[in-house]
Parts: C-alpha cells; sequence; structure tokens
C-alpha cells in the first residue's frame, strides 16, 4: 500500500471510490442497519447505530492515522453511495489486511464488489 495519499481515489471502469463526505451520511447510516446488508456481520447494535456523521469521522482518523484505508463506492457520473470498501487490521509489515465491505441490495450481484476489490488492492 503506498503512503504517499493516505486514502487515494481510485477509478475502475465502472466506479469512483473517494473519501467519505457529509452527504454520504444517510446511506451509511442504512448500510449499517439493513437485514439483508448486514446479515453476515456480526457488529454490536451500539455499534451499527452510531450515526453516520460519527462513522465518517472515526474513519477520517484511522484514514489520518494509516490504520486503515476506506471508501465510499459510487457510480462514475453520479456522486451518490452505493456501498464501501476498507482495509483494515493492517499488519505491521503493510503486507496482509482484513478486507470490510457492504453494498445496497438493490446493486449486488452485478460485479461491482469485485471490481471495487481488484482496484483497492491494486494501489
Amino acid at each position: 500500500m503506498s503512503t504517499k495519499d493516505s486514502n487515494p481515489q481510485i477509478e475502475t471502469q465502472r466506479l469512483l471510490l473517494r473519501r467519505f463526505k457529509a452527504s454520504d451520511s444517510d446511506m451509511i447510516t442504512f448500510l449499517r442497519t439493513d437485514k439483508v446488508v448486514t446479515q453476515y456481520i456480526d457488529r454490536a447494535e451500539s455499534e451499527a447505530n452510531q450515526s453516520g456523521l460519527k462513522f465518517i469521522a472515526r474513519i477520517n482518523v484511522g484514514i489520518e492515522n494509516k490504520s486503515l484505508f476506506s471508501w465510499a463506492i459510487t457510480e462514475k457520473g453520479k456522486d451518490v453511495m452505493i456501498g464501501s470498501i476498507c482495509l483494515w487490521n493492517i499488519s505491521k509489515d503493510r503486507k496482509t489486511a482484513e478486507v470490510g465491505y457492504d453494498l445496497h441490495p438493490d446493486y449486488q450481484k452485478k460485479g461491482i464488489m469485485n471490481e471495487s476489490l481488484v482496484a483497492v488492492i491494486q494501489v
């Protein structure tokens, strides 16, 4: 993972992965609480119900500390968040990390997360 930009914007064929913005707050809250999106995630309810703005603030601290990397997923030409992807629990040698992701149900099964993951691990 490059350290030049602590969280670079990434473009793929169909997507733009960017830093979170305050306007993403409602979508973040939806993605963290929707039963379909979270069915396989073991997350404390208090953490899930954290406001989108508090989540963005926490993520930005992690990005600045270089303890994680996180992106809002949008379609190119549309600045509406449809999901997110992150690298966290990064090893000291920065060669391994855990991946976290979520995606609005309307966009699942379209290869969006695969496209996002391939782009993120190439940064």
